[in-house]
């Protein structure tokens, strides 16, 4: 999966209509340059090989200036990837990143069931890990690894549970709710 993919995606989801430079805009101010490694080209590559797959339509209403917008087909993508990134733990935290700037296009409820997901995925690599930490022998110095996954799997497990809680609370407008920047077409038009 990509990132980059997700974000794009989300992003022209999120406007309904957006031209390279908005998209490019949006991650660059939501600091993805830094936390998934997006850069300009890649943006441009994303929304060019999005419209070739038939995820999004390309127009060309504005001289030199293309816009784009997400199909049913890329709306199917666009879901599926969120789901996907919220519900499966990654090596790579870039992937979380893009599903949490775009958390609020699910429905609570699925958010915290794709969370407790994601929450018994962690518990489990947290606790295998620290089984193998605890029977590991030789060489020595490879129980750090294990003790740096149950430690990386235990702050996971930490951070999502608080995230289930909030969501739980109310916290955060999600899909279908009021104020909620989830609804396709729904973000605010911002100057560009």
């Amino acid at each position: 999966m990509s990132a980059t993919r997700l974000l794009v995606l989300g992003i022209v989801r999120g406007y309904g209509r957006a031209h390279g430079y908005r998209v490019g805009n949006d991650l660059v101010s939501w600091g993805a340059d830094e936390w998934a490694n997006v850069k300009w080209g890649s943006i441009y590559h994303a929304l060019k090989t999005l419209t070739q797959a038939g995820l999004l339509t390309d127009h060309f209403d504005i001289p030199s200036r293309t816009e784009y917008e997400i199909t049913e087909k890329g709306e199917a993508e666009f879901m599926r990837l969120l789901r996907d990134a919220v519900r499966r733990p990654q090596a790579r935290p870039d992937f979380l990143g893009a599903a949490l700037a775009l958390l609020p296009a699910l429905e609570r409820e699925e958010a915290i069931t794709l969370l407790r997901q994601r929450l018994a995925t962690l518990e489990e690599d947290r606790d295998k890990a620290q089984t193998q930490l605890d029977a590991w022998v030789d060489p020595p110095h490879v129980k750090e690894l294990f003790g740096l996954r149950q430690h990386t799997a235990a702050g996971g497990v930490e951070w999502t549970r608080g995230l289930i809680e909030r969501l739980t609370a109310g916290e955060y407008p999600m899909a279908g709710e009021p104020h909620s920047p989830g609804r396709p077409g729904n973000w605010p038009e911002l100057s560009v």
